[in-house]
């Protein structure tokens, strides 16, 4: 428990308490604003998700963000993280039915366990709880004169009504329904089919789109009460998992045990010192990385998309809608130091993905209705080479013939699912994925004219990717193999211009695309070379070799300066046209774009040459500048937990800047003590002396007792409970962690 206290200097509240001081209690989800993020600097950063932890069914008001002002009906489940929703529940009273309103809203109140909202000009209000496959609305009508309904709608699917329950289901594709049953405590005068406006009760059945459902209930009810479950497999397992979970319609009393699962989940890390809004900013980052995945087991049953069929998860949970370019770097690390279980389950979902699409690649971006195979590379063999590095448990054998296979077998061009072709051909002999010259057009049919080529981007990904499968292969003694590997982890060396120090395109023939500018080259989003981001912030995506990348660069000297000009660089256009072309690359400090994954690591990279310092400085700067409690508070896409397990990582003093190294680069805590509980009981903890926001550079620091002068420490030295201290100081100390060989791990 958390406690805090309020020094309360008003006369009257003096007067009134009869005392200045009092202290209140605080929970851990009471830090939690879901609200961080909701309005965007450019792209749509978060929703305010109600959901427990990595549950399957999710809610959040359908609106395009905060500033809409008006919300569809009321929310049922989304199925896609931050993308879609299925159904619609419109609550109404007048004569003018239509299967999903648009209504103002107001008095919204948002946890992760529960919202509160009227609407349609105050006229009505609702209160909502969730578990994790079925929830209860409490919904209050306040105009007596007007009859009362309920709809519910899908967007393309099917509908059954009758005066007890209301089902169907609808389709997302690919094989794909999500189902729904739902109930309502008080008893309708009137069901049926909403047909033109009107609803008619000699039809029960309804499909197609916008197939709605109707209740009318007896004019004058002012409270209408209503459960339901959600599946991927019927609707009668829809109707299993609500009967499963809830026993009346007591809204509160549910949303007492959700925020009981949350406050339990997010105790796992307690910190004191900080502010009020650093502590906010921390626990609502925390809650983001629950957001996905999200598990698909059904008492003991899943429906899989990869092959459209419903499985026995034989006593492990199934898991999907991951991001993984997204959640590989943080997301993925922070989850296997806090709970093991959860990511192995998740590591074993992804091989069942890959035996149950037939050809056995690894996931890339398992959703709920299939592998979409968006964005580059093929970064689950990062999260495999991480969990084995650490010591999870995990199919070795088999991750490693489906992560091979997956980058082998499948074409590295990004966004597709075909199998590999020419690009990959000329990859496996060259080492470096070809660009194409200025007006030369496209020659293999796996690249799509949006996404082309981002030659600069998959070589460095697949080079990262090839070091993990090398790590993978040494773990199964396939010598040759992993020594084939690791050779292919340097071919990052061959797009590298010692010239101009920068990671720069080059074509098939091996010359340099020229003329070339490192802020927008590329088109839009840079893909052309690169993706979504520019040549300045590719320029770091080494994070396995950074040594190496020390030494090509001309040695820590260069290294520093080349770094601290990205974080002084400008934009070299105006900020329209910048982000015209560049929507993703946000949250801008130079040429450094907070705002998108490939960054993150990159204020971390001094500590490889020597200046421990200037990490300290520039993660202060990062937290400060783009994370804070308020609407605007994430500089871009967040993407659940990707982008917000960097926060709570970097707040809490360290950073896996190498999943699948088991190492973690030192930054600079904001809180002067943090615990964090690990997956076997164990405290990892933190303890800053004197930390504040002027007091952000390391003066001394040790571990277990022992004196600590690197800027990066091992799993192994954590793992059966540690205590890092750190000893933090207004003024940098630049001779600690400073040392040669104090430098974090690389290959070279």
């Amino acid at each position: 428990m958390i406690k805090i206290k309020h020094i309360l200097t008003s006369v009257a509240l003096a007067t009134l308490l009869a005392s200045c001081n009092q202290e209140v209690e605080k929970d851990y989800v009471d830090y939690v604003n879901p609200y961080i993020g909701n309005i965007s600097h450019l792209l749509v950063p978060t929703f305010p998700t109600v959901q427990l932890p990595n549950s399957m069914l999710r809610v959040y008001p359908e609106r395009g963000d905060y500033t809409s002002e008006r919300v569809n009906g009321l929310p049922i489940i989304v199925t896609n993280h931050r993308e879609r929703s299925a159904f619609n529940l419109t609550p109404y009273q007048g004569e003018e039915l239509r299967p999903v309103r648009s209504y103002t809203y107001d008095n919204e109140k948002i946890t992760p366990y529960s919202f509160e909202i009227e609407l349609d000009d105050n006229n009505m209000a609702a209160k909502y709880a969730l578990s994790h496959q079925s929830a209860i609305y409490n919904i209050e009508f306040r105009q007596t004169d007007k009859p009362v309904y309920v709809m519910v709608n899908t967007r393309i699917g099917e509908m059954h009504a009758d005066a007890k329950s209301i089902s169907g289901y609808q389709d997302l594709g690919n094989n794909t329904k999500i189902y729904l049953y739902i109930e309502p405590e008080q008893e309708p005068v009137q069901t049926g089919i909403l047909e033109k406006g009107k609803v008619d009760e000699g039809k029960k059945d309804a499909e197609g789109r916008n197939a709605c459902a109707v209740w009318r209930f007896a004019d004058g009810t002012q409270q209408v009460n209503l459960r339901y479950g959600i599946s991927f497999i019927s609707a009668e397992q829809a109707k299993n998992n609500l009967y499963r979970e809830q026993t009346d319609y007591n809204v509160a009393a549910l949303a007492a045990k959700g925020r009981d699962v949350w406050n339990k989940t997010l105790a796992r890390i307690d910190v004191k010192g900080g502010t009020e809004d650093e502590k906010t900013v921390l626990y609502s980052s925390y809650y983001r990385t629950f957001e996905r995945p999200i598990c698909m087991s059904e008492d003991g049953r899943y429906f899989s998309a990869f092959d459209g069929k419903v499985h026995e998860d034989n006593g492990t949970p199934f898991y999907t809608d991951d991001w993984i370019w997204d959640t590989y770097r943080a997301a993925h690390p922070l989850r296997l130091l806090i709970d093991q279980k959860i990511e192995e389950d998740i590591i074993d979902s992804y091989l069942r993905m890959a035996e149950q699409m037939g050809n056995m690649w690894m996931p890339t971006f398992p959703e709920v209705s299939g592998d979409s195979r968006r964005m580059n590379s093929n970064h689950a063999v990062v999260t495999v080479a991480d969990a084995l590095a650490k010591g999870l448990k995990v199919d070795v054998e088999k991750a490693y013939e489906a992560c091979r296979k997956g980058i082998e077998e499948k074409t590295l061009a990004p966004w597709s699912s075909a199998p590999a072709g020419w690009i990959d051909q000329f990859y496996r002999e060259h080492g470096y994925i070809p660009a194409l010259q200025q007006g030369e057009e496209e020659t293999d049919p796996n690249v799509t004219p949006w996404e082309k080529r981002q030659p600069i981007a998959v070589t460095l990904g697949t080079a990262y990717d090839q070091w993990c499968l090398h790590l993978l292969a040494s773990a199964l003694g396939k010598k040759e193999e992993a020594a084939y590997y690791l050779n292919c982890a340097r071919n990052y060396r061959n797009v590298f211009r010692p010239e101009t120090a920068f990671f720069h395109p080059k074509d098939k023939e091996g010359n340099w695309i020229e003329p070339f500018d490192y802020r927008f080259s590329g088109g839009m989003g840079a893909r052309d070379f690169y993706g979504e981001n520019n040549g300045w912030v590719y320029r770091w995506d080494v994070p396995h070799n950074v040594g190496d990348l020390v030494s090509l660069m001309g040695g820590k000297e260069k290294f520093v300066k080349n770094l601290d000009q990205t974080f002084t660089e400008p934009l070299g256009n105006s900020k329209f046209g910048f982000y015209s072309q560049l929507p993703d690359h946000t949250g801008n400090v130079g040429q450094f774009s907070m705002a998108n994954e490939p960054s993150l690591h990159i204020p971390y990279l001094y500590n490889y040459a020597g200046a421990p310092w200037k990490t300290q400085k520039r993660i202060r700067q990062m937290l400060k500048t783009w994370f804070r409690n308020d609407l605007m508070g994430i500089p871009g896409d967040e993407d659940g937990g990707g982008m917000t397990s960097f926060v709570v990582f970097s707040s809490l003093g360290f950073y896996p800047v190498t999943p699948g190294s088991p190492s973690y680069n030192i930054g600079s805590p904001l809180f002067s003590n943090a615990k964090i509980t690990m997956s076997n009981g164990k405290i990892f903890e933190i303890e800053a002396v004197n930390a504040s926001q002027e007091n952000k550079y390391i003066q001394s620091a040790t571990l277990n007792g022992q004196e600590w002068n690197k800027p990066w420490f091992s799993h192994d030295d954590i793992k059966n409970g540690a205590k890092l201290v750190l000893v933090m100081g207004d003024k940098p100390n630049k001779a600690w962690g400073s040392a040669d060989d104090a430098v974090p791990p690389s290959i070279d």
